[in-house]
């Protein structure tokens, strides 16, 4: 009996779906909510959201009633979706807590590995490359990648998951600081420098003083008070 004959080779492309819908309406306005290409303020509606993305409004409400959970939005019924600004309560808010985590995990961190180090070493220079590029939002998730790794080599998975929790807010105050204040991009790359520098050299203390400024000028920036 002959054999039957094999079936066609499938496309490597084949069988890559695309995201649903509703993920990518959702994808589409957190993103740009993040890198403030919509900023605070800025009222959104469903049928220009349909027509960006090229989807139906179902779609569109089901990825607005996302957000809006996740605080980055207010709906207002047959008005469309307000993007809502960074207020003053919750600077304040992520700040504290970001000094709470970040300088118990510096001190932690200290006496550190080579494989820290390194990943560190590694993220300042890609920090330094993105920002040589211009393209903020990208600077803006390095720069929370270098503080996150530092967190989650404090080895503790509560305060890991706690502080993923601060990562939308983070990157979008990263962004609206580095628009304002152009010169903080260096700065805040001459300040992870010196915070690598300390957990190096093994000062736990020095690298919670780095720490305690670097976070804390955060405040002071995205309110405009810098003087």
């Amino acid at each position: 009996m002959s054999a039957s004959p094999s079936a066609p080779a499938r496309s490597p492309h084949h069988s890559l779906k695309r995201p649903p819908a509703a993920e990518r309406v959702y994808t589409h306005i957190k993103d740009a909510v993040l890198d403030r290409r919509y900023e605070g303020g800025t009222l959104l509606t469903e049928g220009d959201l349909a027509e960006a993305v090229g989807v139906s409004r179902t779609p569109v409400r089901e990825a607005l009633l996302r957000l809006e959970v996740e605080g980055l939005i207010k709906l207002y019924p047959k008005k469309g979706a307000l993007v809502l600004a960074v207020s003053a309560q919750e600077i304040k808010d992520v700040v504290e807590t970001r000094l709470l985590v970040e300088e118990f995990a510096a001190r932690k961190a200290v006496p550190a590995s080579a494989q820290l180090i390194a990943r560190l070493e590694q993220l300042l220079q890609e920090q330094r490359q993105l920002a040589e590029a211009g393209d903020l939002a990208a600077v803006a998730v390095k720069d929370r990648c270098f503080h996150a790794e530092i967190v989650k080599n404090a080895g503790n998975e509560i305060l890991s998951r706690l502080y993923d929790q601060l990562r939308d807010r983070q990157l979008r105050m990263g962004v609206a600081v580095m628009e304002a204040h152009p010169g903080r991009i260096e700065a805040n790359i001459t300040e992870h420098g010196e915070l690598l520098d300390a957990i190096r050299a093994g000062d736990a203390e020095g690298a919670a003083r780095v720490v305690r400024h670097h976070v804390g000028r955060v405040r002071v920036l995205v309110r405009g008070e810098d003087r």
